[in-house]
């Protein structure tokens, strides 16, 4: 269940700091004259160590004679400088912790992949063509096209390649938003979508590829049996009407052997099968190039193949030749064979059926060619049930009674019932083999690029070959030879065979090749997908097909797909088998698209796709049912009790710490608008605020505080939870919010606060050691940290940014958070327009073109686009105005530490020092850029002032007085002030026009003696600039490159 853990401070003094006694107890320190030998951050608290720099010695002397980044170097005990990082991206596997765990958790037994050799072309496009141009175009598409009509076959073939389209255009998006790693569509799908998800897809996806090996092997076998070889037969029908069956029980027979073979051959040699796909390929090309030669030869020359029809009835003539009752031979007339098929002798006078006495025979042109005008006959459906004549339109006949009718006659009669839908399930298997490019991912040079652009280039190949075909078809060949599955009327040949140019052999040999090669792929890849779903664990019964031979091949799962696939064979009948395949494609197809919807309504910040072309619209569903939802909320919240989120789940999860004024009015309600750009609503919101006192005297004012700060969440459309707390003093409340504030798992990772800008007004003294302590306690919790400096200036809900830049400041890598919070901002219409720039800190020994190389590529595959620059920082002496502005900053320091004065004194004797400096300084002061002095007290002090203050002090306190003048800096101080300075001056140079700046925030110091010297760094860092955003990561990763 879940639990809440607070500390508390056992005594706390009034002023807010720490009882000595227990500050030492609590947290001992070397033992005096000894630096400790691991030293960390902050207060003490280790933080997560970062792995970009595991196993890596740094030489830490090295770094911090620096001065340029001596403010930072609290940071590199854990967190490497941008420019080390970069120089570890030239292999984009190695990247990030993000990388790490996708490796290690998820397939770590996964060797090194090939270097990338693969285009779009010959990597995506062919293969995808080879796999959705198949049997169905050469054994089914001519029947659907006669038995649904040129409209209705169109519609048919429109609506599966739409489907095919629309999940082709989510497979792109997944595909894109990361790297896409080697393991093909199943990977690429199951990490998106999460295990559960996946192990479904993943299943969906691997039978229907199991039944696919199946339909292709009941393809290549009737082609053999049908149009290649008949007298083949094993088993041959007693009777007429058992042709059917017989050819069901030789489809189980070769079938069988088929498979078998096949099976041997895959666990024998795959490299043999993939030396023969550009043969495979080749069969499917000429094809259908000798399918469109055709068509245009009929235009001109129309073919003669004619089709014998008794009354409007078509003929089987598979055993007779001549189309005729009588032929007159040498003046003398005689029956034909077909008159001894109907009559029972050979004699004019003998008992004919009735049917054939009362109609005549007529001959018709199978094909009559594009421009015969057929089109307009073949437009409307013509479905009928199992056992109906295939009869043609608009020919006269003379009825006869059911009953009359008999068995065995050479009619061609239909073998299934047909209906729409049914058309459909049977058709929908030839568009599949989308998938067959991203199987191929880790062979790509660039997969992002490669798997959408060749995918949906092959869609649209394939949906016009598809289209073209219903309608040229529809338009050369007579309806009667469309229906006509089999090609009994042709005698026995292949109709689109005889459509073909040169031979219907092309078409026959092709077809037959390529089926076969798509059977073999089928059981190639088919294994390999069940082998990668069991080595997953997902399921744990089928683990056992995750094992194989020594090199990887997988025996185990080779023996279950043979199997499953035998029961394919067994039903023997193509018809029956195409829709199974369906079901499991349309599933598999369905997960697909969900994926892609999911990511988009959630807004998850790993979801940044580079293909954009795909759109799912957004709706707000009304809650209704409170129970459910209390229980689900509940399930949820147990589930994720002690689960940590994977990186490309991260996504912030805010506490934004409001300070109220005396009314209870939110001080910077600007803080709420900032948190709703950064949210849009999505992932846990928690706005907190401190009232100082007891509960019992304060209850009604922390009433009235929280119904403002809901009443203010509501006008700026923060999604969200209010939590105060009454404490006896900021600090303590500030370190309970951010212990105990959320709910089990549900608990926010990254703290939201405001510049606190009166820490220097001496009303407030302990302002700027609240907030150093709450950034402390931030390090120690392990979480982000982000500070609004100038917060009053951030811009509203209602406002919009035409134009502008988000500049980013990298200067040390503490998890990415920096890259991450620009890409949430600009999901937000205030900040849509704005483009990102980001800028990082090259020293002398950095190669600063290649650091802007390595962060463009790093930047390509995190889908991030922003505008780098590399900035150099030479080294140079520090300035004099730097020296002196550490000096007053250490004299102000050193005196309220050492002075016991009174409020009025300590302003005295601060504006004292503050206008010594000033006047013996004041030539190097007009030489530089004059900075901003905001301690400056309203107090003009003249010598005689002075002096008579200085005579009514203690002789104690004159003599440490005096000490201050003679204050040397320390040298560390110095070196920090230093790179404040500089940073600052380069981003005013760059950035100050910028709408908004985000930079890498400074840890504070290990000592607590220099907490207000860190304020002061903090405030010469970032000054002059109009809005300012400090991000400190929390030490673990937050973005990756993978999806």
């Amino acid at each position: 269940m879940p639990t809440n853990f607070t500390v508390v401070p056992v005594e706390a003094r009034a002023d807010g700091g720490q009882d000595e006694a227990a500050e030492g107890t609590e947290a001992p320190g070397p033992p005096e004259g000894r630096e400790p030998d691991c030293p960390s951050p902050g207060d003490g608290h280790p933080r997560e160590s970062s792995p970009f720099i595991n196993n890596v010695e740094v030489d830490r002397e090295s770094v911090f004679e620096r001065k340029n980044m001596a403010l930072f170097e609290e940071e590199m005990d854990s967190n490497p400088m941008v420019s080390s990082l970069l120089n570890k991206l030239a292999n984009y596997t190695n990247l990030s912790q993000g990388a790490v765990e996708h490796e290690e958790g998820e397939d770590s037994r996964r060797h090194e992949v090939k270097g990338p050799r693969m285009g779009t072309f010959i990597g995506v496009y062919l293969p995808c063509l080879q796999n959705i141009l198949g049997v169905i175009l050469f054994l089914r598409l001519t029947w659907i096209v006669g038995v649904a009509g040129v409209l209705e076959s169109f519609l048919i073939v429109s609506m599966c390649c739409t489907c095919t389209m629309l999940t082709a255009i989510s497979m792109s998006a997944i595909a894109t938003n990361g790297v896409v790693p080697a393991g093909g569509s199943y990977y690429m799908i199951s990490r998106s979508l999460g295990p559960e998800f996946g192990g479904a897809v993943g299943l969906c996806f691997y039978l229907g590829t199991t039944f696919a090996g199946a339909m292709y092997i009941l393809g290549t076998i009737e082609i053999f049996l049908t149009y290649i070889s008949p007298s083949a037969s094993i088993i041959q029908a007693e009777m007429v009407d058992g042709e059917a069956a017989a050819l069901l029980h030789n489809m189980r027979v070769y079938g069988t052997c088929t498979l078998v073979f096949m099976a041997m051959v895959v666990f024998v040699g795959v490299k043999y099968v993939n030396k023969l796909a550009l043969v495979f390929l080749a069969c499917v090309v000429l094809s259908i190039l000798a399918i469109y030669a055709g068509v245009i030869k009929t235009a001109f020359d129309p073919p003669d193949i004619p089709v014998c029809l008794l009354g409007n009835r078509t003929l089987s003539r598979r055993s007779f030749d001549i189309c005729a009752k009588v032929s007159t031979v040498n003046n003398s007339t005689t029956t034909t064979a077909l008159w001894g098929l109907f009559c029972n002798s050979s004699m004019p006078s003998a008992s004919c059926d009735e049917y054939f006495a009362q109609n005549n025979v007529t001959e018709i042109q199978g094909i009559p060619g594009v421009a015969s005008g057929v089109l307009l006959d073949n437009l409307w459906s013509t479905y009928a049930d199992k056992g109906a004549f295939v009869e043609k339109k608009g020919v006269s006949s003379v009825p006869v009674p059911e009953e009359s009718r008999a068995s065995g006659l050479p009619y061609v009669l239909t073998d299934i019932m047909t209906y729409f839908t049914m058309l459909l399930g049977i058709y929908f298997p030839s568009v599949t083999g989308i998938m067959a490019g991203s199987n191929r991912s880790g062979d790509l040079k660039d997969a992002q690029k490669s798997i959408p652009t060749g995918t949906i280039m092959a869609i649209v190949t394939t949906s016009f070959i598809y289209l073209s075909c219903i309608v040229l078809f529809g338009a050369c060949i007579e309806g009667v030879i469309l229906r006509d599955k089999f090609g009994e009327a042709l005698q026995g040949n292949l109709v689109i065979g005889m459509l073909a140019w040169p031979s219907p052999w092309v078409i026959v040999i092709g077809s037959f090749f390529s089926t076969c090669g798509a059977g073999l792929q089928s059981l190639t890849g088919a294994p390999r997908l069940l082998q990668a779903i069991a080595r997953d664990g997902i399921i744990p019964f089928l683990q056992v097909f995750g094992h194989g031979k020594a090199n990887g091949e997988p025996t185990w799962a080779l023996l279950l797909t043979a199997l499953i696939c035998e029961t394919g064979i067994l039903i023997a009948s193509l018809d029956s088998v195409a829709p199974i395949l369906s079901m499991f494609f349309l599933m598999c197809y369905m997960f697909v698209n969900l994926a892609c919807a999911v990511q988009t309504l959630l807004r998850t910040p790993n979801w940044r796709p580079r293909f954009k072309y795909y759109h799912w619209a957004e709706k707000e569903w009304g809650d209704g049912i409170r129970g459910l939802s209390l229980n689900a909320a509940r399930y949820a919240l147990l589930h994720v009790e002690q689960s940590t989120p994977h990186t490309k789940n991260w996504r912030p999860q805010v506490l934004v710490m409001l300070n109220l004024d005396a009314e209870q009015h939110v001080k910077h309600p600007r803080l709420l608008s900032f948190t709703t750009q950064l949210k849009a609503g999505k992932g846990l919101t928690i706005v907190g605020s401190v009232l100082e006192g007891t509960y019992l005297d304060k209850r009604v004012e922390a009433q009235q505080a929280e119904e403002n700060i809901r009443s203010l969440m509501g006008a700026e459309k923060t999604k969200g939870f209010c939590q105060l707390v009454v404490s006896s003093n900021l600090r303590d409340g500030m370190s309970h919010l951010i212990q105990s504030a959320g709910l089990g798992g549900m608990k926010h990772n990254t703290v939201l606060m405001a510049w606190p800008a009166s820490w220097k007004q001496e009303d407030n003294p302990f302002s700027w050691k609240n907030f150093v302590d709450t950034v402390r306690d931030t390090t120690a919790a392990h979480q982000a940290l982000l500070v609004a400096k100038n917060v009053d200036l951030f811009p509203q809900n209602q406002e919009r940014f035409s134009d502008g830049n988000i500049d980013v400041w990298w200067i040390v890598h503490d998890g990415g958070l920096l890259m991450l919070l620009p890409f949430l901002l600009r999901q937000h219409k205030v900040w849509r327009k704005c483009r990102m720039r980001i800028f990082t800190v090259a020293q002398v020994d950095d190669n600063s073109i290649q650091m802007k190389k390595d962060l463009q590529v790093f930047l390509y595959h995190l889908r991030i686009s922003a505008e780098v620059e590399v900035v150099e920082m030479v080294e140079n002496d520090i300035s004099a105005f730097t020296y002196e502005k550490t000096l007053m900053m250490e004299q102000r320091s050193q005196m309220l530490k050492q002075m016991q004065l009174s409020k009025t004194e300590r302003e005295r004797e601060a504006q004292l020092i503050h206008d010594r400096n000033t006047a013996s300084h004041s030539a190097v002061a007009s030489r530089t850029r004059a900075p901003s002095t905001p301690d400056r007290v309203q107090m003009t002090w003249t010598k005689e002032k002075l002096i008579a203050e200085k005579s009514k002090n203690r002789e104690s306190g004159v003599s440490g007085f005096k000490d201050l003048f003679t204050l040397k800096p320390n040298q560390g101080n110095v070196r920090r002030m230093h790179t404040a300075v500089k940073l600052n001056g380069v981003l005013l140079t760059k950035s100050q026009d910028a709408q908004l700046v985000l930079l890498n925030m400074p840890g504070p110091p290990k000592s607590r003696q220099g907490d207000e010297n860190y304020m002061e760094f903090l405030e010469v860092l970032t000054e002059g600039l109009n809005r300012v955003l400090l991000v400190r990561g929390s030490g673990r990763e937050v973005i990756t490159i993978y999806s």
